[in-house]
Order: structure tokens, then C-alpha cells, then sequence
């Protein structure tokens, strides 16, 4: 298989976990899937660019991930941080848990959003998100860790407030 029909091929199997990562990044689903089609796109134009360091996916996650952050970057009123309110299709109104769990995840610094993005959003293995972020695999799993004290803590003292 040739790598612009193995790119496709991703988009078609993973495509809604690439928008659903992108959306937690820029807080808007409609800029996600611009995001997502934009670095599918740019994928393909630069298949050339493709050294082989890595998987094909990790590769087209680094794109993701850098074009959801330059789309963040450049919309000012998204500047707060990365987690948005996101619409769930199943329920009318958020519970208030659900609320409190995007607030701590949004005062996490960025290395830690992106890697539990990565992670549970995407079901990236830590390899792949290694590669995506261009850190170690053994960074991915120290940065997790952090991030799940953190967000204990944070969550603990507000149950406590």
C-alpha cells in the first residue's frame, strides 16, 4: 500500500477520533473537522515529506495535533485554554462533575492536555503519542502521571470546598 492510500485509509478508520482531539484542542467541532480535513490534506500534498521516523499515524497525529494548536493560537477568544464546553448529543445538560472535570483539565499546562487528549481521547498508544509530541516515550508515561495527581488534587479540594 502506497502512503497516500495508507493515509486514506487512516481518515476513514480513525477520522472521528482525529476531529474529537482536534475539538478538545480548539473547543469548537466545526473548527475541528476544518482542522482535521486541512491536515489530511496537507498530508497528502507532503506525503514526499514523510521520512519514516515512526508510523504513518503518529505522523499525521503530529500534523493534528500542530495545525489544532496553530488554529487555537490564532483565534483569540479561544486563548483561555482548551477545553470548551462540548455539546453532548445524549444529554441536554451537562453534569456538574462533567463541568468540574473540563475546568481542572484546563488549568493543566499544555504537555499534560495534549498527552490525556492524546490518550483517552484518541486511544493513542504511548509510542505513538511519544512520537506526536517529539518527547520519549518515558516522558508520555511521567507527564500522564502527573497529570492524573494533579487532576486528583484539584478534584479532591473542590469536592471538599
Amino acid at each position: 500500500m502506497d502512503l497516500v492510500e495508507e493515509i486514506e485509509r487512516l481518515y476513514r478508520l480513525r477520522g472521528a477520533e482525529f476531529v474529537r482531539v482536534a475539538g478538545a484542542i480548539v473547543g469548537s467541532q466545526d473548527q475541528a473537522l476544518d482542522v482535521v480535513h486541512d491536515s489530511f490534506v496537507s498530508c497528502v500534498r507532503g506525503a514526499s515529506t514523510y521520512r519514516g521516523s515512526g508510523t504513518v499515524e503518529a505522523w499525521i497525529w503530529t500534523c493534528v495535533v500542530n495545525s489544532a494548536r496553530k488554529a487555537l493560537r490564532k483565534n483569540s477568544r479561544e486563548k483561555r485554554g482548551y477545553v470548551r464546553q462540548i455539546e453532548d448529543l445524549h444529554a441536554p445538560e451537562p453534569l456538574k462533575a462533567d463541568d468540574d472535570v473540563r475546568h481542572a483539565i484546563a488549568g493543566l499546562p499544555e504537555r499534560q492536555r495534549l498527552t490525556l487528549f492524546l490518550r483517552y481521547y484518541a486511544d493513542l498508544d504511548y509510542e505513538t503519542i511519544a512520537h506526536s509530541l517529539g518527547v520519549s516515550v518515558g516522558t508520555v508515561g511521567a507527564t500522564l502521571h502527573a497529570a492524573h495527581l494533579a487532576l486528583r488534587a484539584i478534584l479532591t479540594q473542590e469536592v471538599l470546598s
